[in-house]
């Protein structure tokens, strides 16, 4: 019982942590976060959180860090405050401190907030680096808005702006940007690609480009001359989406394990070879 329960406050503590993330990313201040204002949703083994009162709230174009500090210090003094009723009313287990457990939510915070919006400084020859990010930002439920690349020397400055992902957003963005369709997570795949694409062309000191235009360029150059590269025997063993999946997992394996970007090139001709070539074809008889 005892570790249900303490398995039962981290999921809790987590998901009112990332609730909080989720809503300052979109400039939303809280101003009365609390168990209390929060829903609780059993989710996979997990908890979700939402918001259930939004009456002190104010919704912002982009919080300062002063506005985060401030919701910050709210929640952790509400929280604190909720839990000494109720330890005053029905009792608290020995080992759940009221005042730990309310600062332990701010620190769960502060340390997926650094995840988010930390910035990363990598090499010129670590492109996989930003992949590497954008996984990392994917998994926690988040994309990224906005990736801004400053090069100096022989060193990359990487800064990310997450965004909330919505259901279906990927795949909508992708249609939209270049026309093909994917599976959600496919389209996420293909989408950090872009992203990772258009801050190449930053760091080569080109002209900044839009989303649109990044898109158009790297379907032309990347997208669509690595799916010309399968030879037409193989090509019916995947969906050119999953193909392409497939061949950015195996270029990020291969250039993790050299310790740099072994290019599209390289990771092409081991692909068809070690994977592709030896996988089942997945055609349907006719």
């Amino acid at each position: 019982m005892r570790a249900e329960i303490r398995d039962r406050r981290t999921h809790l503590l987590n998901a009112l942590a990332e609730l909080l993330a989720r809503l300052h990313v979109q400039g939303f201040f809280w101003g009365d976060c609390s168990l209390s204002n929060a829903l609780f949703r059993r989710d996979a083994g997990a908890l979700s959180a939402y918001l259930v009162d939004a009456e002190t709230g104010e919704l912002h174009g982009v919080l300062s860090d002063g506005q985060r500090a401030y919701d910050l210090e709210i929640a952790q003094a509400n929280i604190f405050g909720e839990l000494l009723d109720v330890e005053a009313e029905v009792g608290l287990p020995g080992d759940l401190d009221p005042e730990e457990t309310a600062a332990e939510v701010v620190q769960r915070y502060e340390s997926l907030w650094s995840e988010l919006t930390r910035e990363e400084i990598f090499r010129a020859d670590e492109r996989f680096k930003v992949e590497e990010r954008l996984r990392r930002l994917n998994e926690l439920g988040f994309d990224a808005d906005e990736v801004e690349v400053v090069a100096a020397g022989g060193e990359a400055r990487l800064r990310l702006h997450p965004k909330v992902v919505e259901p279906g957003h990927n795949r909508r963005r992708l249609l939209h940007l270049t026309g093909l369709d994917a599976q959600e997570n496919q389209a996420r795949r293909l989408l950090n690609d872009v992203t990772r694409y258009k801050a190449y062309l930053q760091r080569q000191g080109q002209a900044p480009v839009s989303d649109a235009a990044a898109a158009g360029r790297w379907l032309s150059d990347v997208f669509e001359p690595a799916i010309a590269a399968v030879p037409a025997e193989l090509r019916g063993r995947r969906a050119a989406a999953e193909l392409f999946h497939e061949l950015l997992e195996h270029r990020w394996f291969l250039s993790e394990r050299a310790g740099k970007d072994v290019g599209i090139d390289a990771a092409i001709a081991d692909y068809l070879e070690n994977v592709l070539r030896p996988a089942p074809d997945e055609r349907l008889p006719e």
